[in-house]
């Protein structure tokens, strides 16, 4: 599973300020220690950047450039940024995103194509949010129509069916799943990936950690590609490499439709049965599961 970064955001206190004094030190030891954590990307989202982006975009690729080489996804609103960005970068670059929109696949896709670089697709429309799994996959299905108008390989569209917080949206959290369980047959020579952490926005901070572990483990069982993480969740990079076996097959054998003993279950396995509860929309969300 190829893993971005999410760590480098202008929507960090911290790091909004970095980027405005032009601060290179907190940027660099955030780039440094996700390389050192496993990630394979990086991604680097200044947010509208109205102000200077195109030479915010130049000197934040250059500042983490000085010390790691790993490819960038690009995430800004500011076309002449992302130009910037992509001049730099080129066919390494990672466009984030392009909604399933005129605007943005008129003006992105001509970039993607000229730059052989790959994009996140992002499955929302004009109309906005898509309501279920169904309307995800028509979203899908025009924006691969258009990418094809411009002659752009399927291996380079990354789909995000778009994750939202489990505590507001438990059944588009579920929708999203459904999404993936038929994408691998329906879009079988494109990419998979998520903004994870999104699907615990809302939740009690210490629990945000086994909310997003646990989604992931279930995405997992749809092969899914790529999620864009916390690159200092170092439990759930290691999940994705392999390690808490156990827990992911029982994960997998829930959904799967085994019925469980929870009673036989450690504590460890108890709670992240009981997450995948909510996750799965068998009970309702509330900041107290794993004390039901």
């Amino acid at each position: 599973m190829l893993l971005i970064g999410e760590n480098i955001n202008v929507m960090n206190k911290r790091l909004r300020a970095a980027m405005k004094e032009r601060n290179k030190a907190p940027i660099q030891e955030i780039a440094r220690k996700s390389e050192e954590n496993g990630m394979d990307y990086l991604d680097l989202n200044i947010g509208p950047a109205r102000k200077n982006g195109p030479e915010l975009m130049e000197w934040i690729i250059k500042t983490v450039r000085e010390v790691t080489n790993l490819p960038l996804a690009l995430d800004t609103t500011n076309l002449e940024a992302m130009k910037v960005g992509l001049e730099i970068e080129r066919d390494r670059a990672i466009i984030n995103s392009i909604s399933v929109t005129e605007e943005r696949m008129d003006t992105l896709l001509p970039l993607m194509k000229k730059y052989h670089c790959k994009c996140i697709a992002l499955l929302i429309g004009n109309t906005g949010m898509p309501r279920d799994a169904t309307e995800r996959g028509s979203l899908a299905c025009e924006f691969l129509s258009r990418a094809d108008q411009e002659g752009i390989p399927h291996q380079n569209i990354y789909f995000d069916p778009i994750v939202l917080p489990v505590p507001y949206q438990q059944d588009q959290v579920v929708a999203t799943l459904e999404f993936l369980s038929m994408f691998k047959e329906m879009l079988p020579d494109c990419c998979s990936t998520c903004g994870l952490s999104n699907v615990s926005n809302g939740a009690p901070e210490e629990l945000r950690p086994l909310i997003n572990r646990t989604y992931l483990a279930m995405f997992m069982k749809y092969k899914i590609d790529s999620a864009i993480v916390d690159a200092f969740d170092t439990e759930l990079i290691a999940m994705t490499k392999g390690s808490k076996e156990n827990i992911v097959n029982l994960l997998h054998r829930v959904m799967e439709g085994e019925d469980i003993d929870v009673n036989s279950l450690s504590e460890e396995e108890k709670n992240y049965y009981k997450t995948y509860q909510i996750l799965s929309g068998k009970v309702l969300y509330s900041h107290s599961w794993l004390k039901v």
